[in-house]
């Protein structure tokens, strides 16, 4: 096998463990791939360390024990997430994309792989000490971020429908009070959860949170665990909602009458400094 210098075999590691965050890589596995001796390959994963922390590209962890090694996690700082959620708040303020009903447009922003992306990581930033076995969202369009944050935690994306599917075989459907107050349907396949096992609910809006409350409860009859729910934006009023400990992104307040102007701005958990 031709001598593989260090500049390659750092690249194809940092993007080998960046592809898959909380995967954790052993030593033999790299010392196998590049045919290096495992101090080679410690000092390798020590430079990467400092380059990571240093241009904040997320955070490389050791895990000791007979099953360690090192592992890739997706971390945004807390100033890195302040600027992206502030440029995406001047963007949706203003009037040009307040809609009939006082709705915002802004699934060209849910469609954008670069903006789905930077929300996505600050979510599963914001939750990844929670630990969460898979991430789970309503169809549909909760689905880009609610995969990107699972693809930031490493974990599977499940998705809730409002109709059972043939092909998924038998499901447990519930019915749920919809922010409008109308009842609603939420159902999703036995095989998707296991009792005991936890959730992280994503999803892009929150008004009244009737929703959200739906997929907490359909939680509780596979026997599984909430550990957190956050959405992209949450309106201001009104300001009890059917759930509690939530996390938005961004905060959404429409005022005016002849001319409806809408003011986006960061959630208030944003604004904290970190120690």
């Amino acid at each position: 096998m031709e001598k593989i210098r260090r500049n390659e075999r750092m690249s194809a590691m940092m993007k080998i463990l960046a592809d898959s965050p909380n995967r954790i890589f052993t030593l033999s596995y790299f010392c196998d791939l590049f045919g290096a001796a495992k101090s080679t390959m410690s000092e390798d994963i020590d430079i990467l360390r400092d380059v990571v922390r240093q241009f904040n590209l997320g955070e490389l962890e050791t895990v000791t024990g007979a099953a360690g090694g090192v592992r890739y996690r997706c971390s945004v700082s807390q100033p890195d997430a302040l600027r992206f959620i502030q440029a995406l708040c001047g963007e949706l303020s203003g009037t040009s994309r307040v809609l009939p009903g006082r709705f915002l447009y802004y699934s060209d922003i849910l469609s954008n792989p670069k903006m789905v992306q930077g929300m996505g990581a600050i979510l599963a930033t914001a939750f990844a000490d929670q630990a969460p076995d898979f991430v789970l969202t309503m169809e549909t369009k909760g689905i880009p971020v609610a995969m990107s944050t699972a693809t930031a935690l490493g974990v599977p994306l499940i998705i809730a429908r409002h109709a059972s599917k043939v092909y998924e075989g038998p499901a447990v459907n519930i019915n749920y009070v919809s922010g409008s107050g109308r009842i609603e349907t939420m159902s999703l396949t036995r095989r998707a959860v296991q009792e005991g096992q936890r959730a992280l609910i994503v999803d892009d809006f929150l008004r009244a949170g009737g929703t959200a409350k739906g997929m907490a409860d359909l939680m509780h009859e596979f026997g599984a665990t909430v550990v957190g729910m956050a959405f992209v934006m949450a309106t201001r009023e009104p300001e009890k909602k059917r759930v509690t400990g939530e996390k938005s992104l961004m905060i959404l307040s429409i005022s005016g009458d002849d001319e409806e102007t809408a003011t986006v701005t960061p959630a208030p958990w944003l604004l904290e400094r970190q120690p």
